[in-house]
């Protein structure tokens, strides 16, 4: 009986991390929709730019800050549950290092997809930079302003910690992870196949990310972390795309965040 009861509440654990995961996504694509439907249906031109800023405030801010408060206040839980709190020295020798592998994993990710030769899904945000590469310049800062601290509040400390209840701290990691790196399958565009492997190159970071909250207790170092990250990438492409207005012949890579 107690097996089966430890069993039930493991079961329970993975699930409400999958359902807040999920749930941040699909709250947050309902607001970009609506805010996307008034706009047009008031006459107002949604340019690449406009875009990129709505998702950016209705899904990273409002809907994964919003499940994030919801969930705590359903719980009768403070904000200390998530650790955050200002970096220490200690903290910020985590924050680089846990940049440099996660910068590494991508490096070797590349190389691997090169020496098989396989095709991995493109992220829609490239697509809407080669209507406006200058929509990368915005998501620079964003990536430490929005991205990282909405992804990670939603995702390292909700979903990780909720998992971590039931499973304990790998396995937290890891499932947090997976959920994290699948949810993106909806942003990419490509085959299916080629989905799922950009869906396993962003597992690892990932892990990156949630092994830095374990090691740190500080949600503000995977927000760090994950925001350095992608402001490297969006510079990247921003670099590429300008290349490529000078080589049109070139293509930039895709964007993995």
């Amino acid at each position: 009986m107690e097996s089966t009861k430890n069993l039930l509440g493991s079961a329970w654990s993975l699930l409400a991390g999958l359902l807040l995961g999920v749930g941040g996504l699909i709250f947050g694509s309902v607001l970009v929709l609506a805010a996307q439907l008034v706009a047009v249906g008031v006459g107002f031109e949604l340019t690449p730019l406009a875009t990129i800023t709505l998702s950016l405030i209705l899904l990273q801010g409002i809907a994964f800050g919003g499940v994030a408060l919801a969930y705590s206040t359903v719980r009768g839980l403070d904000f200390d549950y998530f650790g955050i709190r200002l970096p220490t020295f200690r903290d910020l020798i985590a924050a680089v290092l846990g940049y440099v592998t996660a910068i590494g994993v991508l490096i070797v990710s590349a190389i691997v997809v090169t020496a098989l030769s396989v095709e991995p899904g493109s992220n829609q945000v490239s697509e809407i930079a080669t209507q406006d590469p200058n929509v990368l310049l915005l998501l620079i800062p964003a990536s430490f302003l929005l991205i990282g601290p909405g992804e990670e509040l939603l995702f390292r400390g909700v979903v990780q910690n909720r998992i971590r209840e039931s499973f304990g701290v790998v396995p937290g990691i890891a499932l947090a992870s997976a959920i994290f790196a699948a949810i993106h399958y909806v942003a990419l565009t490509g085959g299916a196949g080629g989905r799922l492997i950009t869906i396993t190159i962003l597992f690892f970071p990932s892990v990156v990310f949630g092994t830095a909250y374990e090691l740190t207790d500080n949600l503000a170092i995977p927000a760090l972390i994950h925001g350095a990250y992608n402001a490297t990438l969006f510079s990247l492409a921003y670099i590429a795309f300008r290349f490529m207005e000078m080589n049109p012949n070139g293509t930039p890579a895709g964007l993995l965040f």
